[in-house]
């Protein structure tokens, strides 16, 4: 046995044969069991993770909370993972709500985000009992007090806020800037407190900010919580409020190749923590309770893509390509931010990877890539590649185009494997079409 890359599963290892084996298991012999393409979690690296992020960040500063951002990727299945682990969980819409409930996840532990809630989603999350709905403007602050004050109950807030940092990230994965869809500015959002502070029927107890995604510098980090801690400062010295939770939200970067090393956990919590520490001291601020929201680094790296080759397609002196089952429908990320990967061979991961591909999806689409030359051994119809590093942002994003049916999605445990998502069939599309 040999280990797999650094950025496969906790439990990932290369077998005698040059087969991929996670958890114990082989990744080979999945795919005859479940078909590809096909979503394999490692449950034990979930854990490890989540405990990371607990570790780190409560060892230095025991007031914190860690919140999973469900938008990664929800299923019942992780839901009830990240609950036995003691974490809260952040949805931002009524079916990531209604996914949590379903699994029994504590409504009191859920933040409910979103930057255009529907009436219905606000009131569920006023039925539901939710612990934090982060308001997003100030049109959804009115309707939310008048929601309220008909149900006759109160309700915990929270203020989204743009702290106008540049994360030095893509574009399209960059929220915290002043021109963004997301928060309130920081004038507008001290108009709101002074509003929200005179409400009978909401509690605003505190700040939340997110600037972005991937994001492998700390130094956004830190002025983002200068700035917001000084409009904490503000709203204390102009209103009398005092804040009882800042929610730093995530971004923490991970690794999707061989090289591109971020910074560990424990330094971004040894930075945002000390930062917070010394500001709150220098503009004499009580601490509050922190929160931060890892989604992309609690569940990423837990998971592999697994796909099979079929067509390769030789373009002398252009390019090589070989074609695989899956594609954009099923991740989407490198069509929609360039997003790299470095995929493998799951069958002959010892085999010197001596020639040059370019992996092309299914589907009717030019842009469908899912990574441009690659090196890999030489390819054969049959064999399975496998991307790493697909637990986020692949299966939430991915899309019925072409009639595709969306991939199956397994767990490993304890050397066993389990359907947690089974894989869709023509009456899941034909379900809702009425003719």
């Amino acid at each position: 046995m040999k280990n797999a890359p650094p950025f496969f599963p906790l439990n990932s290892s290369i077998d005698d044969n040059g087969h991929l084996r996670i958890g114990g298991l082989d990744a080979v012999a999945l795919t005859k069991e479940f078909g590809t393409p096909l979503y394999v979690f490692d449950e034990d690296d979930i854990r490890e993770r989540c405990r990371e992020f607990k570790r780190e960040f409560t060892g230095r500063y025991a007031a914190t909370h860690i919140v999973f951002a469900g938008k990664a990727c929800l299923t019942r299945a992780i839901a009830k993972i990240v609950a036995s682990e003691g974490l809260g969980l952040d949805v931002v819409s009524g079916g990531e709500l209604e996914i949590a409930r379903s699994a029994g996840f504590p409504t009191d532990a859920i933040y409910f985000h979103g930057n255009n809630k529907s009436d219905a989603e606000l009131e569920m999350a006023l039925e539901y009992r939710v612990g934090r709905i982060v308001v997003d403007n100030s049109f959804e602050l009115g309707r939310l007090e008048t929601m309220a004050a008909r149900r006759g109950v109160r309700a915990d807030i929270m203020f989204r806020i743009k702290p106008g940092i540049d994360p030095h990230t893509h574009a399209k994965i960059t929220t915290g800037n002043i021109d963004s869809k997301f928060g309130f500015g920081l004038d507008d959002a001290s108009a709101a407190a002074a509003q929200a502070m005179k409400s009978k029927n909401l509690r605003l107890i505190g700040f939340h900010y997110h600037i972005g995604s991937q994001i492998f510098e700390i130094q956004p980090f830190l002025d983002a919580m200068k700035t917001t801690l000084e409009f904490m400062a503000r709203m204390k010295r102009e209103l009398g409020f005092i804040t009882e939770e800042l929610d730093t939200g995530g971004g923490y970067a991970i690794q999707y190749l061989s090289g591109v090393v971020p910074p560990t956990i424990g330094e971004y919590a040894e930075a945002i923590v000390n930062a917070f520490r010394d500001e709150c001291r220098r503009l004499g601020l009580a601490m509050p309770k922190l929160s931060v929201e890892p989604g992309r680094a609690t569940v990423a790296r837990s998971a592999v893509a697994l796909y099979s080759i079929g067509a390769i397609k030789d373009i002398p002196g252009i390019r090589r390509y070989a074609c695989v089952d899956g594609g954009m429908a099923d991740n989407i990320r490198p069509a929609l931010y360039c997003s790299q990967y470095e995929p493998y061979l799951a069958n002959r991961m010892s085999d010197f990877a001596g020639q040059t591909y370019t992996i092309a999806g299914r589907f009717c689409e030019s842009g469908d890539i899912l990574a441009t030359d690659i090196k890999l051994p030489e390819v054969k119809r049959g064999d399975i590649l496998v991307m790493p590093v697909c637990g986020a942002y692949c299966i939430p994003m991915s899309s019925n185009y072409n009639a595709f049916y969306r991939p199956a999605m397994v767990m490993i445990k304890d050397g066993k494997a389990r359907l947690i998502r089974r894989r869709e069939t023509v009456e899941d599309l034909t379900r809702t079409d009425l003719g």
